[in-house]
């Protein structure tokens, strides 16, 4: 027979649980040094509000709200906190998530960790010369590789390939 203090007890296990993966996923982002670093103060005036959001507290932007999903050009998609070319438009492809996708970073571009935030254990996607949260990585990919690079478009800025 379930009780209210059984509920309750049960409620409190999964707040802290939840709490805990929270706190391990910043704990090590925070641990972690970057070639391109900037006090919280420079990282608020360099970027607007939504990308602070994202870039800097791991925030994701609502599905289908970013214009980079309709971008089909040949060019190259950087990190819009640091510059850093991240992926080669020949990798992005429709996912149909509402978020720009790709199957393969460029070289040397993204890093991974694991995040365990939310009660479930994910892949983290960040810049690897500045740390910005870009989104995460799921193995639901098409082939070569298999994965879905699911990044949200404000951790972006798109330059296109000179004519």
């Amino acid at each position: 027979m379930t009780t209210r203090r059984h509920m309750l007890l049960g409620a409190a296990a999964s707040a802290a649980a939840l709490a805990t993966g929270i706190f391990q996923r910043h704990a090590t982002a925070a641990t972690e040094t970057f070639e391109i670093s900037y006090t919280d103060a420079q990282w608020r005036a360099r970027l607007s509000p939504q990308q602070y959001a994202v870039l800097r507290q791991e925030a994701t932007e609502p599905p289908g709200s970013s214009p980079l999903n309709k971008e089909h050009r040949p060019g190259t998609f950087s990190c819009a906190g640091c510059s850093l070319p991240l992926f080669a438009s020949s990798t992005k492809f429709d996912s149909g998530t509402g978020w720009p996708s790709f199957w393969k970073p460029l070289d040397n571009a993204v890093a991974t960790r694991k995040d365990r935030s939310y009660g479930m254990v994910r892949v983290e996607a960040h810049c690897r010369r500045c740390g910005g949260h870009l989104g995460h990585v799921f193995e639901d990919g098409p082939p070569p590789t298999g994965l879905r690079y699911c990044m949200n478009g404000l951790a972006l800025a798109f330059t296109p390939k000179p004519a």
